[in-house]
């Protein structure tokens, strides 16, 4: 039966940046299609998310880790690996923004941006990767953005640090499709989340997103569970390297 390709009963998933916004609803969305989910949090405690998938008769734990911290990858993985002895599915989701002009730019700022966005995730992907290899295969997800195709404004490092994880995807599955260890992105469009708060809040920026929007709203952290469960579940094991933009039509317009 095709739906059972997608359930995920028996696999162990480990999603970074799982505190709220996307990293939530992904981690919850995994643990209704049968995962253990290991919850990743920094500022803020994973713990909401591991309640919510508790009370929904899932299995969910925490950890905690800086990943703007060299260290912190390793860290992370190895105490999901303790919690649930391997780690089937890894989703790089967590992430941050910094904002000013590229001629203002800190180099603290893009220090940060790029140490978060990008080198976490390939040193997540890397020990993720190495186990998923001697293990017979596994599946990663990284959360890229439309910033991966476009420049922005006032972003540089963040365009420059997503532009990095959709070729980063590309890379590793290159190396990786042959142990069949599938490595694959999602490109989220405009989601109502805190990293976009201050886009929603100005009426001129949201009135001209939303103009430009076929769908004609904003995407909701929920309408990333399907493309995440897809992504994670074994009918997607001949998809390679590939960016799934979900979008609400941007990139079409």
């Amino acid at each position: 039966m095709i739906l059972d390709k997608f359930k995920l009963d028996g696999k162990i998933a480990l999603v970074t940046g799982a505190s709220a916004g996307l990293g939530a609803a992904i981690a919850i969305a995994l643990a209704e299609a049968g995962a253990s989910v290991v919850c990743h949090g920094n500022s803020r405690s994973p713990e909401t998310t591991v309640s919510a998938i508790q009370k929904n008769g899932g299995k969910a734990a925490s950890v905690v880790g800086d990943l703007s911290q060299k260290d912190a990858p390793q860290a992370i993985f190895n105490e999901a690996v303790r919690q649930f002895d391997r780690v089937d599915i890894l989703v790089n989701n967590a992430g941050t923004i910094r904002r000013a002009p590229a001629v203002d730019y800190s180099e603290d700022d893009w220090a940060t941006v790029l140490e978060v966005n990008l080198s976490s995730v390939f040193r997540l992907s890397q020990a993720a990767g190495r186990q998923m290899i001697e293990n017979g295969g596994g599946k990663i997800i990284n959360i890229a953005s439309l910033l991966s195709f476009q420049g922005g404004i006032n972003v540089p490092a963040y365009a420059a640090s997503k532009g990095g994880v959709a070729q980063l995807t590309k890379a590793l599955a290159n190396e990786w499709a042959k142990f069949n260890v599938n490595v694959n992105a999602i490109a989220p469009g405009y989601m109502r989340t805190d990293n976009t708060a201050a886009l929603q809040s100005d009426e001129n920026r949201n009135r001209q997103i939303l103009e430009r929007i076929p769908a004609g709203r904003w995407g909701e952290t929920e309408d990333l569970a399907g493309a995440a469960v897809f992504l994670a579940s074994a009918a997607s094991d001949y998809l390679n390297g590939h960016v799934l933009v979900v979008d609400g039509g941007w990139l079409a317009r």
